[in-house]
């Protein structure tokens, strides 16, 4: 499961790199303390480009960069890495359920939301959090599918979450 810093107000700069990946180049952006803070594939709907001031690195980025490696070669199944997001309370409960789906498992909306206690009516919020989500691939919201078992939404493009679940062995 991947740790959550605890958000702190950290005065500096953000660091990017990009990590080639079969789903595309990765933007991976960490705060000063080294934590990831997002990332990012070509064409994602809300994803980040690279802002005048930001310190290109890959120093910070090397262990992403391996476990990302191993993910990709199916040899790794849970990433470790210090995460920090900045969102509403609300987006955070969501983006932590995201956490305890499993590698090679999906889950619904619904789900998720009876996962941090919200309401059947709320179900459209948790799709609003799960596609607002800045940690592609690392906070697997790929793996949240329609109640019916359809592939809906991805902010990465449908034809890279049906790649991620095909390689976590979800679909044939």
């Amino acid at each position: 499961m991947a740790e959550t810093v605890e958000t702190t107000e950290t005065a500096g700069a953000v660091y990017w790199t990009h990590v080639e990946a079969p789903v595309g180049p990765l933007l991976l952006t960490a705060d000063a303390d080294g934590a990831l803070t997002s990332l990012s594939v070509p064409g994602q709907k809300g994803g980040q480009s690279v802002q005048d001031g930001w310190r290109h690195d890959p120093g910070p980025f090397r262990e992403a960069a391996r476990q990302l490696d191993a993910y990709f070669a199916g040899e790794l199944k849970e990433f470790r890495l210090p995460l920090r997001t900045h969102g509403t309370e609300f987006r955070e409960r969501v983006w932590d359920a995201l956490d305890a789906v499993p590698y090679g498992a999906t889950s619904t909306y619904g789900e998720i939301a009876r996962r941090i206690g919200a309401s059947r009516a709320a179900v459209r919020a948790v799709g609003g959090a799960i596609g607002a989500n800045p940690l592609l691939i690392v906070r697997p919201c790929h793996r949240v599918i329609g109640a019916d078992g359809s592939m809906t939404g991805y902010a990465g493009g449908l034809e890279r979450k049906v790649w991620l679940l095909t390689l976590e062995g979800v679909l044939g």
